[in-house]
């Protein structure tokens, strides 16, 4: 039996392909799953069906059960703390290896580490808009609003399985009451990009830009299953920038890297900082 590859060895392979930088990052669920929030599709993770938006804004029944899950899976993203792989990441930056991160995560994370340039290509799960109007509020103050009119729902729920969009998986939602904008009354939704929705387009301008300065890309976390990640693989890859892979189980990026790692993001990444000195 071959004997798995140490961090320190992982690390330094990466380092020899990436070089000294800038290198463009691009990070998915499985950079935050050490703090405990799964992944979609991970080695393990559970069969999961990720709402789309025509679900979301076409009926009224699915949103009350949207909002409700929510509720109670906000709870507990909300008390999420970086990892060790955030924190290197951000360590990498300081110290001028890495440009910016692009994440297809919602939680936050990057930013409470200490990233500064982090372009969040799907959104973040602490914001809400309306759909009609196009208020922004905090998802703190909605979950106060909704606390008040659900004043016992969240209570109630024990054992809960929460999802990587804080989401939480419950059996039954039956007389949660939905807020509206307190603006103008319309349909609020949380400022994420779901299936079926398109990711705005100043942001993919902004994450190709990124690319186009790095020197190198980077991909931690991510089967690269969905195109809104892929593309900067493929346009890192046709650009003739080396690209490596850091995930648990296969990606759909394999084929366009100059280097895959099977492996987990807090100890190769926190080995790869320090292999930089950072």
């Amino acid at each position: 039996m071959l004997e798995a590859e140490s961090p320190a060895a992982a690390a330094a392979r990466i380092r020899d392909v990436l070089g000294s930088g800038p290198v463009a990052v691009l990070t998915g669920a499985g950079l935050s799953t050490d703090s405990g929030i799964p992944d979609y599709r991970g080695p393990g993770s559970p069969p999961r069906t990720p709402m789309t938006y025509q679900q979301f804004v076409g009926d009224p029944a699915f949103r009350r059960h949207y909002w409700a899950r929510n509720h109670v899976g906000w709870g507990h993203v909300h008390r999420t703390r970086p990892n060790g792989g955030h924190l290197a990441l951000a360590r990498l930056e300081a110290a001028g290896v890495v440009g910016g991160v692009i994440t297809q995560n919602v939680d936050t994370l990057h930013g409470e580490a200490g990233s500064r340039r982090v372009i969040d290509l799907h959104g973040r799960y602490d914001r809400v808009v309306c759909l009609s109007c196009g208020r922004a509020v905090t998802r703190q103050r909605l979950a106060e609003r909704l606390t008040e009119l659900n004043p016992h729902f969240a209570d109630s729920v024990a054992d809960v399985e929460v999802a990587p969009d804080a989401d939480a998986v419950l059996a039954s939602t039956e007389g949660f009451r939905v807020a509206d904008c307190e603006s103008c009354g319309g349909m609020l939704k949380p400022d994420i990009v779901y299936f079926g929705e398109n990711v705005p387009k100043e942001r993919v301008l902004r994450a190709y830009a990124l690319v186009e300065e790095s020197s190198a890309l980077l991909v931690a976390g991510s089967s690269l299953t969905v195109l809104s990640g892929r593309r900067f693989v493929k346009q890192a890859a046709g650009a003739g920038r080396p690209v490596v892979i850091l995930n648990r189980g296969e990606t759909r990026g394999a084929p366009l890297a100059d280097l895959n790692v099977d492996g987990g993001c807090t100890p190769v990444l926190t080995a790869l900082a320090e292999a930089y000195g950072a």
